[in-house]
Order: C-alpha cells, then structure tokens, then sequence
C-alpha cells in the first residue's frame, strides 16, 4: 500500500502536486492527522481523492457506496464532491478508526450525506440488496480487506446502475502483482481478481496507475 501513486520519484512526484493539486483545507487536516497513524499507508494518496471527486462529478453522482472507511479520507473526497442531496453508504468494522472520520466529516458539514453502517460490509451490502436497492448506485469504490475484494465487487455490480462506475483500489499492490516469484495470498487473491476483471464482459475496464493502482468498471 501506498500514500504516493506508484512508481513516480519524489521530486516528479512533487512536481505532479504543485502543478494539480487541489485539496480543500478540511481534507488536508484529515490526511495530516492521519500521517501518524499506525495505519497511515491505508490512507488513499491525495491525487486520488481528487480524481475520485472528478470523476463523482462526471457521472454526477447522487448515490454512493464506499467498502472500507479507515479515517474517511475517500469519503469525505466524494462527499464533498456530491450535490446537496447526495448520499455516501459507508462500510466499515472499526469504531475506533471511523471516530476520526466522523469528527472530519462534521467539520467539513457533510455528515448528513455519509449514513456509515458499522458492521461486516457483506452483511450491510446483501441488506441492501434485500431492500430493493439493486442498480440504484451511481458509484462504488472497493477498499477494504483483499480477501472478499471479489464478493464485494460482485455484490457492488449489482447495486450500481447500468453506467455506473466501480473503483477498487490496491490493484497493483505496491507492484508486487507482476513479480511471478510473490506467492503471498493477498498478491495471488489480487492477482486472480485483475484477471478475472480483464476477462469479465459485464463492465467496461481501465486500470489506472495512481494510488497503488485503481482499476475502474463501467457496468455495461
């Protein structure tokens, strides 16, 4: 994982966030308050949130999934991106990680967009389906434990809408999905995931170098 896009040396690096940047006040407290975290590497590069907002934009998106919250960084990103009556459903286990997420998002005056639900994130996405919300999302974005990345792409391919979007991060896991030699579960479980993605004619792809890499489906 990793809090910078792949691949770039620092100082293009930091060329690429003078010459683009540009992060709201609130989310850059956010991601300085999270840079001394434990976990800070779970945190999604400020590149990306930026590019997540534009792309809530493009789709103009009203309704939102987010599998994996950590401190909100994401979601406060897309949040902020959304109109007035948009809304976030965002999953996640931790009460302790989330309680950071929740102060940012009070400050930045969208915590009534965001309805966070504390509980394993297939139980929260099969109640969804059991409510009737299938193809009622406009977009998802996948970033929580690698092991069920397939169950929550599949559950999250019904819940989109025909032309909504898909994002899942850590698709290139700090480039150790191309090194044949790493036979680690979670490399081999992201690496089973890319293929199956490559070959899945439901959505139209693009995996995206930034971040640790971001693969986009467009459900078809």
């Amino acid at each position: 994982m990793l809090k910078k896009t792949i691949g770039l040396e620092n100082q293009l690096y930091d060329y690429l966030l003078s010459a683009s940047l540009r992060e709201p006040d609130v989310l850059k407290q956010l991601r300085q308050a999270t840079a001394s975290h434990p976990r800070a590497l779970m945190q999604i590069a400020p590149e990306q949130g930026q590019f997540m907002a534009l792309l809530i934009q493009m789709l103009r998106a009203t309704k939102t999934l987010e599998i994996g919250v950590f401190t909100g960084y994401s979601s406060l990103a897309v949040a902020l991106a959304l109109p007035p009556n948009g809304k976030i459903v965002a999953c996640d286990v931790s009460e302790e990680f989330t309680a950071i997420a929740r102060r940012y998002w009070q400050r930045a005056g969208v915590a009534d967009k965001i309805d966070l639900r504390l509980a394993p994130a297939l139980v929260t996405l099969d109640q969804l389906l059991a409510t009737g919300q299938a193809e009622t999302f406009d977009f998802a974005f996948i970033d929580a434990d690698k092991q069920n990345y397939d169950s929550y792409y599949e559950r999250s391919l019904q819940l989109v809408r025909p032309g909504g979007l898909i994002a899942i991060d850590n698709v290139l896991w700090s480039g150790r999905v191309a090194d044949p030699q790493d036979r680690d579960k979670i490399t081999l479980t992201i690496r089973a995931l890319n293929d199956k993605l490559l070959h899945d004619e439901r959505v139209s792809l693009s995996l995206v170098p930034i971040g640790d890499g971001l693969t986009l489906a467009l459900k078809r």
